[in-house]
């Protein structure tokens, strides 16, 4: 696609609400209100709209997304097009819509644990599936993580494939999870 993650004065079209001191946020908000974003953002805006499922698919970097996804959810996930002050989390714009994280990792599952050497796989979720996606207003369905599919085997790839595949099928009937810190840190 080529899409542009930077968020740059360039994301607004027309006059800034503030010109004297620029703010992303708050322009991206006031350009939101006035249908004055860029076409790229407004495309992405509306494929969200009408998504009743948005998976996002990527490796993990530096227990996060890639550059180019964290860009795409700083500038389409804008305040007033998915959540507003107040209106998020359970308010959030994107209430009734569901997310899924389907991430690769560069580590085996044991080092995912609490005891492993990255610990429980569930600390590096926290913000992305609690402090954007929920924030936002989704609905959180469990991760699919692969684990470390470069160092596995050929068969232990065809598993993880056939894994997703199959979830992939039966995902309408899943339970989202419930963000909240004991889902994600224990009691």
């Amino acid at each position: 696609m080529g899409f542009e993650p930077r968020a740059t004065r360039s994301d607004i079209t027309g006059a800034l609400s503030s010109p004297e001191s620029f703010n992303y946020g708050v322009e991206a908000h006031e350009a939101f209100k006035r249908r004055a974003l860029a076409s790229d953002i407004l495309a992405e805006q509306r494929k969200v709209q009408e998504a009743d499922l948005v998976i996002f698919q990527f490796p993990l970097y530096w227990f996060s997304v890639p550059a180019i996804m964290k860009g795409w959810m700083d500038r389409v996930l804008c305040q007033g097009f998915a959540f507003d002050i107040p209106g998020f989390y359970d308010s959030g714009f994107l209430k009734g819509k569901l997310a899924l994280l389907s991430l690769t990792t560069g580590g085996v599952a044991s080092m995912y644990t609490k005891a492993g050497d990255s610990g429980d796989f569930r600390y590096f979720l926290w913000p992305l599936q609690h402090g954007t996606l929920h924030f936002c207003g989704f609905k959180v369905l469990a991760p699919q993580i692969s684990f470390a599919p470069e160092y596995s085997s050929e068969e232990e790839r065809k598993s993880m494939v056939a894994s997703w595949t199959q979830r992939l099928k039966s995902l309408w009937t899943e339970e989202p999870i419930q963000c909240s810190p004991s889902w994600y840190f224990g009691q």
